[in-house]
This record gives C-alpha cells, structure tokens and sequence, in this order.
C-alpha cells in the first residue's frame, strides 16, 4: 500500500510541471512588430533622385491613412511611406525605429507618439518615459541625417477601449513638452491639436466617430498641415 501511494505521488510530482507548462500562455516573440513592415520594407526600391521620402511612424492613426486616404498617398509631391502599426506605445516605435525608419533611407522622418502610451496599453503611462522615447527617436534620427518633424498627439476626451483615465488634460501636457522640445532643438513641430480639439479638448464626430481615429474629413484636415510640415522640414540645413 505504501508503495503504491509512493508511485502516486511520484507521478504526480513528475507531471504537475508539465501540465502547468502547458497551461502557460506563451510569451510575446515579437514586442515591437517588426515582423509587420520586415518583408515591405525588403521590397521597397531605393528613394528616387528629385522626390524626397518621408516615413510616417506611428500608432493606428497612421497606420489607416493610407488606407482612408490612398489619393493623398499617391501625391507626386513626396514619397510619403506609412509605418503605423495599430495599438503602438512609444516605446515600441522606437524598438522599430532603425529598421522602419532609418533603414529606409528617409529625407524626413514624421514621429506621431504618445496616445497609446496615455492610454496605458503597454503599462502605466509615465510622461517622462514617453517624452524620453521621443527624443531618443529625434536623436537617432538627426544623427543619421534625417529630418525631424514631431506631431503632437491628437485630442481625445476618452478612450473608447479604456475609458475613464481622462486623456485630454495629459494630451495637452504632453504636447506642450515636444513642443518646447522641438522649439530648442530648432525642428518642425505639427500641431495637429490645435487645428481639431472641440471645446472638450477632444475630437469632434465629423472628424472621428469614435472620438479617436481620424475619418476621411479629418486626415483631410491633417494632410495640408503635414505637406506645410515637411516642407519647412525639407528646407532645414543637417547638422
């Protein structure tokens, strides 16, 4: 008897680890999605002599432009290229960065970052953190001699898949802080808030129906102040 409770127990010992193995959710393999753009990104022919390239980096507001908007993308004026991957935080983009943004060989690089970091999606949103991130991708950028243009984040009063963490106010704030970064490293900073907040800082239905991602008439809103944007950027002497 003794024996036999012994085995038992052995067994269970023995396939306890396994089972609790096999219950595991599995790790992330690809944090930063570098798989998304990695075969795009392969394929894509040097930049033509004449039309400067611009690669937009972004969350999923960039990443369904040219989607919403494919005759803008079409335009002859530049090579815009999108890099936006939905749900992205701001350090995620910059894990990317060298591979979606340098390796492109851009003359203007346009960094949209920061809403998915208040909203809290890769963990609790430290404004210090994402400010650091962004600068982290203007420096890698300009030393590799690349044009800087930083966005500041879209108005939002809330997050329709996290609501309750009142956005608008840390919105504000954190634009005020690329903005006085762009201001005293002399780079163009595109404040798409200021030219759609509503009266509660946030976006109005017109411009996106569910208070976040842009609709055509607001990308329409967008397009004008990005073309101003890389203009002024195009004509900014490398350092």
């Amino acid at each position: 008897m003794k024996h036999l409770l012994f085995s038992l127990l052995a067994a269970a010992l023995l396939t306890t680890p396994l089972l609790a193995q096999q219950a595991a959710p599995k790790p992330e393999t690809d944090w930063a999605k570098l798989a998304r753009y990695a075969s795009a990104n392969q394929q894509l022919a040097a930049p033509v002599a004449g039309k400067s390239r611009v690669v937009l980096l972004g969350n999923s507001i960039t990443d369904a432009w040219p989607k919403t908007d494919s005759a803008f993308f079409a335009d002859k004026s530049y090579e815009y290229i999108g890099r936006g991957i939905s749900g992205q935080t701001s350090p995620q983009m910059l894990v990317r960065f060298r591979q979606d943004v340098l390796e492109l060989r851009p003359a203007v690089v346009v960094i949209l970052a920061g809403a998915n970091d208040i909203a809290e999606n890769t963990g609790p949103y430290n404004q210090h953190a994402t400010l650091n991130n962004i600068i982290s991708m203007a420096e890698l950028a300009r030393t590799n001699g690349v044009r800087v243009v930083l966005c500041s984040v879209l108005p939002a009063a809330d997050f329709w898949w996290r609501k309750g963490l009142n956005p608008a106010p840390k919105i504000v704030a954190l634009n005020e802080q690329i903005k006085a970064y762009a201001r005293q490293q002399r780079l163009v900073y595109l404040d798409y808030h200021k030219a759609m907040a509503d009266e509660r800082q946030g976006l109005p239905v017109a411009y996106a129906a569910d208070g976040v991602h842009p609709t055509l008439a607001g990308y329409q809103v967008m397009e004008p102040l990005l073309q101003k944007a890389t203009a002024e950027a195009l004509k900014q002497k490398l350092k």
